[in-house]
């Protein structure tokens, strides 16, 4: 199985790439979407505005493979930027998902560390997530989605904020699986297996 990572400079790449390279996966650092993958992870941190201002030069054909139907995974900014819109800056983001990204209300942001994940819903990238196993943050933003059926876990940091959201094949973790031990491996696992369905 070959995954794609997109490079583009908004994070440190080697803990997510190593990940998916113990769960026996080839791994490929893409700055443009010319090659082809089985699946996809778009990960990132750092600010809305810049991220889409990376991002532009191969928007359309983000949005094409986002629409292909083949597995795509954003994390952290890679997920905030699947949104219309962000409190953190200007910039149109790839609109995947309808909805805005706020700044969290709580006392202490950014959130940074170890946090619980409560799965709300059914889904394949949840499988055998348990209520209350914890994985690893660092934000200061969220998504509030206008569907709320794209939502299929909370965590709660003084107020409820969706950490994973999905639809078909596409998903998107607030937190950072790749630094999540044994829960986050699990996603990235449930992740390559869409590529099998």
């Amino acid at each position: 199985m070959k995954v794609g990572i997109l490079n583009l400079g908004l994070s440190n790449l080697f803990s997510i790439a190593s990940s998916i390279k113990r769960l026996g996966a080839e791994v490929i650092l893409l700055e443009s979407l010319t090659y082809s993958v089985d699946a996809f992870i778009f990960p990132g941190v750092g600010n809305f505005t810049e991220g889409i201002r990376r991002v532009q030069s191969i928007r359309d054909a983000l949005q094409s493979y986002i629409k292909s139907g083949q597995p795509f995974l954003g994390v952290c900014l890679g997920m905030q930027m699947l949104f219309e819109r962000s409190e953190e800056g200007p910039g149109t983001g790839l609109r995947v998902f309808k909805g805005e990204v706020r700044r969290l209300q709580a006392a202490k942001v950014p959130h940074m560390g170890w946090n619980r994940i409560n799965p709300v819903k059914p889904s394949p990238i949840t499988e055998d997530i348990k209520p209350g196993e914890y994985v690893y943050f660092m934000h200061s933003y969220a998504p509030q989605p206008k569907d709320e059926r794209i939502v299929l876990a909370l965590t709660n940091y003084e107020v409820d904020f969706p950490s994973i959201i999905g639809e078909k094949s596409v998903f998107g973790t607030q937190f950072h699986p790749e630094k999540s031990g044994q829960t986050g491996e699990k996603i990235l696992r449930n992740f390559l297996n869409l590529s099998k369905r």
